[in-house]
């Protein structure tokens, strides 16, 4: 029996998606629930699993194709007698024939990626899959033609072959490599642009003496980790903080709709999240009704996920306020940009200690600074400086948390 293999029904703000990569081709035989084909979105990648035991009869969306939510993209026949195809290694007689010659590689290559390895003249057989049962992919392609390229540019050229005018004191080749850019990164880039252009951005400063809550990591951080499972970190706190802040500066949670103010009465904070495809912005629901150790445990399920791509459209939906932190990188002071169509985002950075004047005296502290991006179309001055200082006497402070003051 037939059976249709359609592109799932993508979300409102989702209007398409690309054909990522075929992980079975026609003909070969899959189980229940084994990985058919990756579809790369703007916002995650969706995976389309075999829904019976069968065989994937035909493809008919190619690799790099885009496609419409619920397009048909290939037929799956149930209980059909299909076929492994087993790579064959070529013979070569000797090493003047194999020159230049394309070999068959003893593991199969996806379709992009044998289109780019023909496209690079490269021997089939001389590249390591890292792909499902050592499946050459088009990242392996790349990677190999990136390392052949190094290999090349470490090799002294001959003058002749630098084109352009001569660089004093320099021999080699102008390497260059160009590689698509992915959807994921396309929308980010999209979006970083559409803040900048459509919001009236404004950043402000100020600095935090983590001192206080580092001593209490220090003193309950193993009784924490043996009673929730996860490790105390500050992210919680600082989660914590802004959630009481957004409480006392309501405007610092709405948003602009067309010529309306719109004001949420809950808190979701997005939390930035770094990952091989990107920045992605998981969102903690009602983080108001979240302990610490809520927050930690769904912040590493949510580093985890975007680390194997896993992340839900869903999970990345919506948010009134970000929290990114570009301290675990090494930043000491940054102005981050807007998350549309939030109104404000707060941007945490590295622990430094620092010699801080204290009751006139000269004091080493651990300091960090806190950036406060803010639009201010909703905000004005007083009501952002405001808020960033009630973030900052809360973690100086965390009993304030506890005693709402």
């Amino acid at each position: 029996m037939a059976i249709e293999i359609k592109a799932p029904t993508f979300p409102e703000s989702v209007a398409d998606g690309t054909i990522s990569v075929w992980h079975k081709q026609p003909g070969e035989v899959c189980v229940r629930d084994e990985l058919l084909v990756d579809i790369e979105t703007d916002k995650v990648v969706l995976e389309i699993v075999a829904p019976v035991d069968g065989v994937l009869k035909e493809v008919l969306k190619a690799e790099g194709e885009t496609i419409a939510s619920e397009e048909l993209i290939g037929i799956f026949e149930e209980g059909g007698v299909g076929v492994v195809p087993e790579p064959t290694v070529e013979t070569v007689s000797s090493p003047a024939h194999s020159s230049g010659a394309t070999t068959e590689s003893s593991a199969p290559l996806s379709p992009a990626a044998r289109r780019m390895a023909d496209e690079h003249g490269l021997d089939h057989g001389a590249m390591s899959g890292t792909g499902k049962g050592g499946r050459v992919t088009k990242e392996d392609v790349i990677n190999h033609v990136a390392s052949d390229t190094t290999a090349s540019a470490e090799k002294p050229a001959p003058k002749t072959a630098v084109s352009g005018a001569p660089v004093p004191g320099f021999d080699g080749e102008r390497v260059e490599k160009r590689v698509p850019m992915t959807r994921l990164r396309a929308r980010i880039a999209e979006r970083l642009v559409e803040a900048q252009q459509s919001a009236a951005m404004l950043t402000t400063f100020n600095e935090v003496n983590m001192k206080p809550i580092m001593g209490l990591r220090a003193q309950y951080k193993e009784l924490f980790e043996k009673q929730h499972g996860v490790k105390m970190g500050f992210m919680s706190f600082f989660v914590k903080a802004c959630v009481e802040a957004l409480k006392r500066h309501p405007m610092a949670n709405a948003s602009i709709d067309g010529n309306d103010i719109v004001y949420h009465g809950y808190q979701d904070i997005g939390v930035a999240v770094s990952s091989d495809r990107g920045l992605v912005v998981p969102v903690l629901r009602n983080a108001e009704y979240m302990s610490l150790a809520d927050v930690e445990l769904s912040i590493r399920e949510y580093g985890q996920k975007a680390m194997k791509g896993k992340l839900s459209i869903e999970e990345m939906t919506g948010g009134t306020f970000t929290i990114s932190n570009g301290g675990v990188f090494g930043s000491l002071l940054s102005t981050p940009i807007l998350n549309p169509p939030q109104s404000a985002i707060l941007g945490m950075h590295k622990i430094q200690e620092r010699p801080m004047a204290v009751n006139g005296e000269v004091v080493v502290l651990p300091m960090m600074y806190l950036a406060l991006s803010y639009d201010h179309r909703l905000l004005d001055g007083k009501e952002a400086v405001g808020f960033l200082v009630t973030v900052k006497n809360l973690l100086e402070d965390p009993a304030r948390m506890l005693l709402d003051i």
